[in-house]
């Protein structure tokens, strides 16, 4: 994937990249960010480091809906962050950093 830089942005890969209900991951400003398509073509980008298992998997999580919030269940001991706060249901005084994330011409562009 090549990545572009415009005003803060990054070009990370196209929509179509990404299946809808899965997470891809990208590097951005030196750091892993896991970047997830619902089946609604919304986009959400969290830190892909798992703070509870010390590893960079969240973008092989599943994502879903649970008590009414977007999330991913980390593919390791499946706690879910919610997607839109990057924090944990499960331990609320864990949270992930998100990054802001937009669709233009069909590229997904995350914020660095």
């Amino acid at each position: 994937m090549n990545s572009q830089v415009y005003t803060g942005w990054v070009m990370v890969c196209a929509l179509e990249d990404i299946l809808p209900a899965t997470g891809v991951c990208a590097l951005v400003d030196h750091k892993q960010v896991a970047i997830f398509r619902l089946p609604d073509d919304s986009v959400y980008a969290v830190e892909n480091f798992d703070p509870i298992s010390f590893a960079n998997v969240l973008y092989r999580g599943m994502i879903g809906d649970l008590k009414g919030k977007k999330v991913v269940a980390s593919p390791v001991y499946k706690q879910h962050f919610c997607l839109e706060t990057g924090q944990c249901l499960e331990k609320p005084e864990i949270r992930l950093q998100c990054f802001d994330v937009t669709v233009k011409d069909q590229q997904v562009w995350v914020h660095s």
